[in-house]
This record gives C-alpha cells, structure tokens and sequence, in this order.
C-alpha cells in the first residue's frame, strides 16, 4: 500500500510539471509578457526580451535575463529604428513592436516547424520564403496577433490541417526561421503561396503573383 501511494505521488507530481510546461508555452505564445521593463530588472521578461532583440541582431551578449548597460543599448537602437522614443525602456510601445517584428524560443520553435513541414524538399531560399509568408502576416495584423495565431489559423496551412506539422525540424529549418525573422523576404511581401501544380483554388489564382521560387508560386 505504501508503494502504491508513493507511486500515485510520484505521478501527480509528474502532472503537475507537465501541465505547469503547458501553461509556460501557452504564456510565450500569447505575449502575456508586458510589463515594464528597464535597467535592473530581473525577471523571466527579460529572457524573452533579450532573445527577441538577439533574434534581430541588436543584442549580442549572452541571454542572463539581466537587465543591464547592453540590453538598454539594445533597446535604444530597436526603439531608434522602429520611430520608438529611444529611452531604453521596454514599455508597451516596444513591446508591441518587438511581438511584431520578433519571435522568442516557442515562436521560432512554431516557425521552424512550419518551414519543414511544409517546404522540407524546397531550396534554401524557399524555406526561407515560406516562413517570410507568415512573418509577412504577422506585420500586416490582418491574420493574427502572433506566429502561433497566424500558423493554426484553420485552413491556413496544409501541414497543419495534415498533421505534419508535428513533424521534428531539422536544423536547415530552424536556420531559415532565424533568416525568415531578421527580415529576409525572397517573396517580396508575400501573404500566400501555393504549388501550382497542386492548387485547385480559383481565388488563389486570382491573387497578385511575385515570384515562383521552387515548387511555389507567392503572391499578395
């Protein structure tokens, strides 16, 4: 009896990790993260801000959730080059624009799965392109607040709705996710793509098209 109850508890514990794993993922994705930050703060949002800024290129140290002297450096530039008052500090505004342009672990993790799942067997640049369509999307604020939003949008993606979106990525696709997220767009802002050869769509056809890159047409 005794062993039983030790194993109920070791199982219960077990529950309560995985489901508080969930409830961490769930807040990454839905950028419940928003409060005011600046220098001396310590806290799990200054991971998540310190990563984003990395992810763009303007925080080149180490991740130590640290609010010091080179994440305010970081945010100031951010802030001068997205029309921000540059004053270091990370406040809504910022935050807006950072859940705009960026993407922290959980949403790069979301991209990379998508670009494999649905551009595994295409080139470099149109692994690329295709997470360039959904970060195309998210700026345009027309299909979702964040990459999780925009990726299980229902119909949005045939990986999705075929489950090889589960599919594990590789590391050329996490790589064109990081390119995808800095700002590389071989689609010439693209908010669609399609395989021609595939499409039976008439409105898809109809949309205005950019490029064919690979297997894939993009359009707008």
């Amino acid at each position: 009896m005794k062993s039983l109850n030790k194993f109920v508890l070791i199982m219960l514990i077990a529950v309560i990790g995985i489901t508080s794993g969930f409830g961490s993922f769930t807040t990454q994705t839905t950028h419940a993260a928003t409060a005011i930050l600046k220098r001396g703060s310590q806290t799990g949002d200054v991971w998540d801000l310190q990563f984003r800024l990395k992810m763009l290129g303007y925080y080149t140290e180490q991740i130590d959730g640290i609010y010091g002297a080179s994440t305010t450096a970081a945010v100031q530039n951010f802030q001068q080059n997205y029309g921000l008052t540059p004053d270091g500090i990370t406040g809504t505004n910022t935050w807006n624009a950072l859940f705009k342009f960026s993407a922290n672990q959980a949403e790069l993790d979301i991209l990379a799965k998508v670009i494999y799942s649905e551009a595994r067997g295409e080139s470099y640049e149109g692994q690329v392109a295709v997470g360039a369509v959904v970060m195309n999307r998210l700026k345009s604020g027309n299909y979702g607040k964040t990459i999780q939003d925009i990726v299980f949008q229902p119909g949005a993606f045939t990986a999705v709705s075929d489950g090889q979106y589960w599919l594990t990525p590789d590391r050329t696709a996490y790589l064109a996710a990081q390119d995808a997220v800095k700002g590389w767009d071989p689609t010439y802002g693209s908010l669609y793509y399609f395989n021609p050869n595939t499409a039976t769509s008439s409105w898809i056809w109809s949309r205005p098209q950019t490029v064919k890159i690979g297997n894939h047409i993009f359009a707008k």
